[in-house]
């Protein structure tokens, strides 16, 4: 894993191409959940292996289901602007701006790249990113 960028626009690996945690990741780690300890999330966030499997269009959204009884989870594509009653549940950093010329300061924000619908037991609110 290592010291990788964010690169606007960049499209995720392919999930037998992404790197898993390894020992080289220790001291990240430890510093990340230093981080989350100190601001009281250690049990709100995580970590997960950003990967792609197929194509997702920026006016769409992956969006998560589940039934309790069969226990099983369920990921489906719906566009961004009709799907109903969702809740952000995983995120991803995205530089902006920052073309290194001082005309843009760069930023980070974070887009969202799964959601969970209310019919799955989700709250029935939209979440805004950080």
């Amino acid at each position: 894993m290592g010291n990788r960028t964010i690169t606007p626009g960049r499209e995720l690996p392919r999930f037998e191409e992404a790197e898993g945690l390894g020992p080289q990741d220790s001291q990240f780690v430890r510093e990340l959940v230093a981080v989350l300890e100190r601001h009281g999330n250690l049990d709100r966030f995580g970590l997960c292996l950003l990967h792609d499997h197929f194509p997702v269009s920026s006016d769409e959204v992956l969006v998560e289901t589940h039934d309790l009884a069969a226990r099983t989870l369920r990921i489906h594509v719906e566009k961004a602007a009709t799907t109903d009653h969702t809740r952000p549940s995983q995120w991803r950093f995205v530089k902006t701006g920052g073309s290194g010329d001082g005309e843009e300061a760069e930023s980070l924000v974070c887009q969202v790249i799964l959601q969970c619908t209310h019919i799955s037991g989700c709250p029935t609110s939209t979440g805004a990113a950080p």
